[in-house]
């Protein structure tokens, strides 16, 4: 028994606690070292400091934190570019029509303004081999060739033969007002009560200046050019719709191209009973409305309508009857009245709130 219990002593003295301490791995039941304050180690969590309790519920996570997309904000200046491009294009469209109404009739003007307009879509559409839209969109391009291909060039056309092309301007200056409402009844989309507001303050300038050139009284032209709201409007919102998914050259090359069989027909009608007398004025006036206004303009202006959104885009047209003032001065020697810097600078301050109101 004695002997037995010295073997075992001797076993004991042997293998000391410390040595038997080192045996396991350097990573196995290691307890990390307390970290000196105001070192890196000491900002960072161990694993027992992250280890959830046994019956706990775990902490939730830390919130990302979404980062700014700089291509989003470059994508929404390009277009809010585009949209601006296409408003001075179109504030050349009335003079350029008066120019063209100086030889020859509304009726025939229009005709082969979209005829014009129509080959030049289309032979761009066969060189780039583009296919046609799908089934579903053939109605929205309906709406557009109907509002912005025929309906407004031929109302206008009309209140311009006995309207000055100031006066049509101001009154189309309503347009803004007139696409931001259809557009909230076409898509749903409710913008903020401050755009609203800035919106309602810029039509509301624009009808007081209307009605002190016109002196209180509404006429035929007005009516034509009240119509003319009305289409262009739908044109519009059904366009800056379609051109969410397709370029905005073919939206309004489609709706051209549409159109083509009707503006041959209505050409081959008008000539024969109105005059066509081909000057140099009424030359560039045709060519500038078609080529310009009718497909150019309206590229870019549906490209800026799809990357800013059709209520901030209408805003931008705010602008458009006081560059056409100015065109009028320019190009026709129309007079302009004093009250047109005051309505400048209202619409001007309405364009900047109307695109810094979030929608």
């Amino acid at each position: 028994m004695r002997a037995q219990s010295s073997a075992t002593e001797r076993r004991r003295i042997a293998v000391p606690p410390r040595a038997a301490s080192r045996t396991p791995s350097r990573t196995q039941g290691r307890t990390p070292a307390r970290a000196r304050p105001g070192t890196a180690d000491a900002a960072r969590p161990t694993a027992s400091a992250t280890a959830t309790a046994p019956g706990t519920a775990a902490p939730p996570p830390a919130a990302p934190v979404a980062p700014v997309d700089p291509a989003s904000s470059d994508s929404h200046r390009a277009g809010a570019l585009q949209a601006a491009l296409g408003v001075v294009t179109f504030s050349l469209t009335f003079p350029s029509t008066a120019w063209g109404l100086e030889g020859m009739g509304p009726w025939t003007f229009v005709a082969l303004r979209c005829v014009l307009s129509a080959l030049v879509a289309g032979g761009c559409l066969l060189a780039l081999r583009v296919p046609p839209p799908r089934r579903a969109d053939w109605g929205g391009l309906v709406v557009v060739a109907a509002g912005v291909v025929v309906g407004f060039p031929l109302l206008t056309s009309l209140a311009l033969q006995t309207s000055s092309t100031a006066h049509a301007a101001v009154v189309v200056g309503l347009l803004p007002l007139t696409t931001a409402v259809f557009s909230a009844l076409r898509t749903g989309v409710r913008p903020s009560r401050t755009f609203w507001a800035a919106a309602l303050a810029g039509a509301a300038a624009v009808i007081a200046f209307t009605v002190a050139q016109s002196g209180g009284a509404l006429s035929t032209a007005d009516l034509y050019l009240f119509a003319a709201l009305l289409v262009c409007a739908a044109g519009y919102t059904e366009g800056g719709r379609l051109a969410r998914h397709m370029p905005g050259w073919q939206v309004i090359g489609w709706a051209l191209v549409l159109c083509l069989p009707l503006a041959v027909a209505g050409a081959a009608l008008a000539l024969p009973h109105e005059p066509f007398h081909l000057t140099g004025h009424s030359t560039a006036g045709l060519l500038y409305a078609a080529v310009g206004s009718q497909f150019l303009g309206l590229v870019v202006w549906y490209r800026g309508m799809a990357a800013i959104g059709v209520p901030k885009a209408s805003q931008l047209q705010l602008a458009q009857p006081l560059l056409t003032l100015v065109w009028s001065v320019f190009l026709l020697g129309e007079s302009l009245t004093p009250a047109a810097p005051l309505t400048a600078v209202a619409v001007l301050v309405c364009i900047a709130v109307t695109q810094r109101a979030r929608s």
